[in-house]
């Protein structure tokens, strides 16, 4: 079941930007192990993924997951080595962003 606050369906992409970005400050991050994964099979380190998460955007509204019932965001920006870089995440009921995959877009 999926976690909001009541009345809430989801977080505008403007309050989930600031929400993962204030998860980044305190730790409150989750990788899944399919994140790890895909950082791995796109060549990026966690301090990579960091990198764009603290300096990426939310650009988009969240998108309903209608297997989970989760809303999921997407953060994007380039990382050190100038690739354009976007992570997917969600939000979990204990308050922690989860980063659920990772993709670049080489051609940027």
């Amino acid at each position: 079941m999926p976690c909001v606050e009541a009345g809430e369906t989801h977080r505008s992409k403007d309050d989930a930007e600031r929400f993962i970005k204030q998860c980044l400050q305190d730790g409150a991050i989750k990788e899944t192990h399919h994140f790890r994964c895909e950082l791995d099979k796109e060549g990026l380190s966690i301090v990579d993924a960091q990198i764009v998460i603290r300096r990426g955007y939310v650009f988009d509204e969240p998108e309903l997951d209608i297997r989970t019932g989760e809303w999921k965001y997407r953060i994007a920006g380039t990382a050190p080595e100038g690739l354009f870089v976007t992570i997917v995440f969600c939000i979990d009921c204990d308050g922690y962003a989860v980063l659920i995959t990772v993709f670049c877009d080489r051609a940027s």
